[in-house]
């Protein structure tokens, strides 16, 4: 494997508790280098599941997390000034496609249109990608595959995909797994026991419940994993909860009481 794209193999496996289909129906969609797109809440697991189908798959992964300040340059490349002179450097896209790598565009909603179109060329039939400045076309490599993940939530006038973007990509749906699932993911990502996990999860519920109701967004599970990793490593349940679920979704005194409220009705 070319030694540029090998620092994004993936050596160990990722933790990932599938609750579907989700895993065979990536695989079949990946055997066709289907470009595809990851829909769901913020810290449902879109991110660890692609890492997981790259281990799996034993292909290099290489992440982007997209933000309003990314340029098409940032994407693809651009030419830079060193002692010798003019060289350039490819971005990370351009080195995905041109070396074989999935390569994941994080929230990629929060990206500017403009920026956004130079996808593409890489999710038809054409499967390239145009180094305007440099002059040059790559064609994508054989194991290339894009991904993108999508909170449809945050979906508005001004942030939303083009549909002519979304209809160039199969998707899956994520959500917040099963009480269950959840209870068996935040015991196993944070070390806490399993009743421990069950009350993170059900202050969860009700948190998610009050989306659209004084909340614009529920207590995702990377969050339950920062409560139980706190309170496994000896801090007061309270306290963590505090510091993990209830400050960072909302300055409201009236919703943080009933938060905390919740939050001591179990602990």
């Amino acid at each position: 494997m070319n030694e540029i794209i090998q620092q994004y193999q993936i050596g160990k496996q990722p933790y990932y508790r599938p609750v579907a289909d989700e895993v065979e129906l990536y695989e079949a969609t990946y055997a066709q280098r289907m470009p595809m797109m990851l829909k769901g809440p913020t810290g449902c697991g879109k991110t660890r599941f692609v890492e997981y189908m790259a281990w799996k798959l034993n292909k290099p992964l290489i992440t982007v997390a997209c933000n309003e300040d990314m340029t098409a340059s940032d994407l693809v490349g651009r030419f830079l000034l060193d002692a010798s002179g003019t060289r350039w450097q490819d971005g990370p896209l351009a080195i995905a496609a041109r070396y074989g790598a999935i390569c994941y565009l994080d929230e990629v909603v929060e990206a500017r249109q403009d920026t956004t179109v130079v996808i593409h060329p890489l999710t038809d039939a054409r499967r390239v990608l145009p180094l305007e400045k440099k002059g040059e076309l790559i064609q994508a490599h054989a194991d290339f595959q894009l991904v993108i993940s999508y909170n449809p939530g945050y979906q508005s006038l001004m942030k939303d995909l083009k549909q002519s973007t979304k209809q160039r990509f199969g998707a899956l749906d994520f959500n917040y797994p099963d009480k269950e699932i959840e209870t068996e993911i935040v015991s196993h990502e944070t070390g806490v026991d399993k009743a421990t996990a069950e009350k993170l999860v059900a202050i969860a519920e009700r948190a998610r419940n009050l989306k659209g109701h004084g909340l614009d967004e529920g207590i995702s599970t990377r969050m339950l994993i920062y409560a139980g990793s706190l309170i496994a490593s000896g801090v007061n349940p309270l306290a963590a909860c505090r510091v993990t679920l209830v400050r960072p979704i909302t300055d409201d005194p009236d919703m943080r009481d009933a938060l905390d409220a919740a939050v001591s009705t179990f602990f």
